[in-house]
């Protein structure tokens, strides 16, 4: 069996939604995968979003069985598959516990990652070492590195699900939506 954590700031909102929604779609594909969630800054115990619970609710999930909880080494440790729903999230999950670095993604990254978006990534992060070994050697960075590193920057897709929180009712569909896009991608994935 699989074990699939996602996570979000408060897990009220998005990474209840992904639990949420992967736990019935993994249902009805016919796949054991068991799903989890949690919060960088979240509070043990809470309710989830009253959004997020009536989007649930719509799309034939249950929301009773959530509730936030703050992430914890030992929910690290019991998960195969990490998905943040930002990199920021990704980037805050890695600082804490550095060897989960394998098994975290943000969730769009992981799904939607190809050929070309790798070279770019590899381009920029040689592109950044670059300029930091001239940094730190007193070597001024040219116009045409800056305008290199902007181009590349500009070629990676956002990986960020957009935060609902606060929002109304529409904002939370279309999160939601953004969601799921993203777990039949990660399903469609995990089947082949």
């Amino acid at each position: 069996m699989q074990h699939i954590l996602f996570i979000c700031t408060g897990n009220t909102c998005r990474s209840p939604l992904a639990e949420g929604l992967m736990r019935k779609l993994a249902k009805e594909a016919g796949l054991t995968i068991e799903v989890r969630s949690a919060g960088v800054y979240a509070v043990d115990g809470g309710g989830i979003s009253h959004h997020s619970a009536t989007i649930l609710k719509e799309r034939g999930a249950d929301p009773q069985l959530l509730e936030s909880s703050s992430l914890k080494g030992e929910h690290v440790e019991w998960a195969d598959l990490i998905l943040t729903m930002t990199l920021g999230h990704k980037s805050t999950v890695l600082q804490r516990y550095p060897d989960a670095i394998d098994k975290t993604y943000a969730l769009k990254e992981f799904v939607d990652m190809s050929t070309e978006v790798m070279q770019v990534i590899e381009e920029r992060e040689q592109l950044i070492s670059d300029l930091q070994m001239k940094l730190a050697l007193s070597q001024p960075v040219t116009e045409e590195e800056k305008a290199k590193f902007m181009q590349l920057e500009q070629q990676l897709p956002d990986f960020d699900i957009m935060d609902p929180f606060g929002g109304s009712l529409e904002i939370y569909r279309q999160t939601a939506q953004e969601i799921e896009q993203g777990l039949r991608k990660l399903l469609q994935r995990i089947q082949s």
